[in-house]
């Protein structure tokens, strides 16, 4: 890339490669002469993965078979962004990919808050929060409130947790208002809760 197409922008990451084109033709150009060095070295592009994609926003306009691509958990595609006078518009945007969701998913179901229950706070916030900080750095970058549901859902299970633990916090009131209280009293008691302090009243 640097001695045949030095103007052209690219990001790598081991294996996982994205090239900025400015046009179609040139996206084609790119991935032929690519393509022809991975043969020189015995590699070949991978023929599924390996796509040209339209970054469609405001400026552009129609449509393409491929409008998005994931690179390092990350989902590129159109989504509404709002400008500095408050306009909505059509942007070319990254957030947290759904395989990157499910994944983080799938880990907090296995953690089995509910099961805990002699574990205190204090010990669950000390166990959580290096986790879910860590995720909300990473994939918080951009786009954070695609985590938010996520997010919501950890504070789902630690009320779950807390109904398990307390027979008195069975009824949705009387767990909503510790919850409230709890919040309120150690704002900063899990990472979360720096961007949403929401639970779902549903999956206890």
């Amino acid at each position: 890339m640097a001695r045949e197409f030095p103007a052209v922008r690219f990001e790598r990451y081991v294996d996982d490669v994205v090239v900025h084109a400015a046009t179609y033709g040139q996206a084609e150009r790119l991935r032929s002469a690519i393509a022809a060095r991975m043969v020189e070295v015995g590699l070949e592009l991978h023929p599924d993965k390996t796509k040209i994609v339209y970054c469609k926003d405001d400026n552009r306009r129609g449509v393409h078979e491929h409008m998005s691509f994931t690179f390092l958990g990350y989902t590129f595609r159109t989504r509404s962004a709002r400008n500095k006078h408050g306009r909505m518009f059509a942007s070319f945007l990254p957030a947290v990919s759904r395989d990157a969701l499910v994944a983080m998913g799938r880990q907090v179901r296995r953690w089995r808050l509910h099961l805990r229950v002699g574990a205190s706070l204090a010990d669950l916030a000390r166990w959580m929060n290096p986790i879910v900080r860590g995720w909300m750095q990473y994939y918080g970058a951009f786009n954070r409130s695609a985590l938010y549901p996520l997010l919501c859902r950890i504070n789902t299970y630690l009320v779950r947790w807390a109904r398990k633990k307390y027979r008195a916090l069975h009824g949705f009131n009387k767990a909503k208002a510790w919850w409230r209280a709890l919040c309120a009293r150690y704002p900063r008691g899990f990472a979360q809760w720096a961007w949403t302090r929401d639970f779902l009243p549903t999956g206890w």
